[in-house]
């Protein structure tokens, strides 16, 4: 025994010492986010990814909104031409414009003008690190094994292409669903709503006949919002470059998608999906809101966030909003920084921030009004909660028709709605229990999964980390041009061969004919008029 104890220990210790090296020696992982809420999501596998021991290097400019320290990463910061006022200011503008009234026609226009104002300053922000010479310097000397970003906008992709590495794309989808165009995935405009329609799945034949101008539109949008990082490109690149084959050349796309929320879709082997990778085990509420919920009695809460870029509401539509709240017998946790209405209810409360998916997991929370983002409604979904949605711009007016198809929630036009809208949308996700059911119903599906979304996000990373890009999984559409795609060229050959056998077989008919009848009714003819 005396000799076997220290070989068990030899042996334990160099398990070990295994186990150690597994997580502190890794891969260099290049980040590239995206700036605002779209940032959540991905810190979460960032930092999933440096406690596994990977060295993760995220790329941070100086004036930023949410990209903060972490002793799981490593921030390399460059330089930009604005300060935090002007990031503050394009933000609380584009806040401010989400609630100015407009027309059915004017409001494309409207809100794509709106958009802009944020999505320049962060074309600002990209042409400052591609321009940056010791940032580029310090990447090119970095060996990095993969690049992982978020493609919402092309910076990423680009100095993937400049510095040769394969990438991971993290996010929910571009403004048009050109990731299935780019990713090569079918597109049957049948029974796909395209962007900004508000349409289901079960379209109805007008539905369709909008859905295919629609999907029309997209490309040439798409180059409306990128046209900018054309010319961006060929300047780091030294060589012209189309957008979209930046996006097709091998990456993986981790799409934030479940198909308990989205519409069944065909999509591609490099596509995973983990819609709902923002979604966790509610924490202890903190002394604050947990007297807040306790004194709710047994009426509950309501919580009521707009997301991250938008906290102020012009004062009348306040005032509104502040009169609805007041009509119903819950406590509302409101997460608002703007003046105060002046006609609050007892029952609202106003923070400045609170703890979103703590207290949408808390057993006596009954509601939950939503801008609709994205990950305001996978939380809603993880925690069983009805939802009142108020979509303000971009995919939210898609998410709200998603949840209101299946029955767990109610959409608000939040321009239009008056107070007693608001009130009785409330009531009736409340009081009526088949909302709650149906929540709960998408909450188990969404749930019952063989691997977390976010164990699964960080695997691929991995993957692509350590066999250098997954081109296995890139499909061969990239190769064609688009009337190949579609087959029109088999398709021509085909129909050319029809009618090439067409026009033989009709031109051997006719001289047949002519041969065979043509010469005797000539001569018939001729023998009829000498008779007369």
């Amino acid at each position: 025994m005396a000799c076997l104890l220290p070989a068990a220990q030899r042996a334990s210790a160099w398990v070990l010492f295994v186990a150690l090296w597994g997580t502190v020696v890794g891969d260099r992982l290049l980040v590239v986010p995206q700036d605002g809420s779209h940032w959540l999501s991905m810190r979460d596998i960032v930092e999933a990814l440096g406690a596994r021991g990977h060295e993760v290097v995220v790329l941070v400019p100086e004036v930023n909104l949410l990209l903060r320290e972490s002793r799981f990463y490593t921030r390399r910061i460059y330089p930009v031409p604005f300060d935090q006022e002007e990031l503050r200011n394009r933000y609380r503008t584009f806040g401010e414009k989400i609630f100015t009234d407009r027309s059915w026609l004017s409001g494309p226009q409207t809100e794509f003008r709106n958009l802009m104002v944020v999505i320049d300053m962060y074309f600002i922000s990209c042409q400052s690190l591609l321009r940056h010479r010791d940032t580029l310097d310090f990447l090119k000397a970095g060996k990095f094994d993969a690049l992982f970003t978020d493609p919402f906008l092309p910076c990423g992709a680009i100095l993937a292409e400049y510095l040769g590495l394969p990438s991971v794309y993290l996010f929910r989808g571009f403004p048009c669903s050109l990731e299935h165009g780019f990713g090569g995935s079918p597109n049957p405009v049948s029974y796909i709503p395209q962007c900004y329609t508000k349409f289901s799945d079960q379209m109805s034949f007008p539905q369709r006949v909008v859905n295919f101008l629609v999907n029309l539109l997209e490309v040439p949008l798409f180059y409306c919002l990128y046209s900018k990082y054309k010319d961006l490109a060929l300047e780091v690149l030294k060589r012209k470059v189309d957008l979209p084959t930046l996006f097709q050349k091998d990456p993986v796309w981790l799409l934030r998608y479940d198909f308990v929320f989205e519409y069944p879709r065909p999509v591609m082997p490099n596509m995973v999906l983990i819609g709902g990778i923002n979604c966790k085990k509610p924490d202890v509420l903190s002394q604050e809101f947990e007297a807040y919920v306790n004194a709710s009695g047994e009426h509950g809460i309501v919580v009521f966030s707009l997301g991250s870029m938008v906290s102020e509401i012009p004062e009348k539509k306040a005032m509104e909003i502040a009169d609805a709240l007041g009509k119903i017998p819950q406590t509302v946790l409101w997460r608002y920084t703007g003046s105060r209405p002046s006609n609050l209810a007892k029952n609202t409360i106003l923070v400045k921030w609170l703890p979103q998916n703590d207290l949408l997991g808390h057993p006596k929370t009954r509601a939950f009004i939503t801008h609709s983002g994205s990950h305001g409604i996978y939380e809603g979904i993880c925690n069983g909660v009805p939802m009142v949605m108020l979509p303000l711009f971009g995919d939210q007016m898609d998410n709200a028709k998603r949840i209101e198809t299946r029955g767990a929630g109610v959409t608000l036009n939040v321009l239009e709605m008056t107070s007693d809208d608001l009130a009785n949308a409330l009531k009736t996700v409340i009081n009526d229990k088949s909302y709650k059911e149906n929540i709960m119903r998408l909450s188990s599906l969404h749930k019952d999964r063989p691997v977390e979304p976010l164990d699964l996000a960080v695997f691929w990373v991995e993957f692509v980390m350590r066999h250098k890009g997954a081109p296995h999984l890139r499909p061969a559409a990239h190769d064609l041009t688009w009337y190949q795609y579609h087959s029109l060229d088999v398709i021509g050959f085909l129909l050319a061969i029809v009618l090439t056998v067409a026009f033989v077989t009709f031109r051997c008919c006719a001289f047949a004919w002519g041969k065979c009848f043509g010469k005797k009714g000539r001569v018939k003819k001729a023998h009829k008029s000498k008779v007369h």
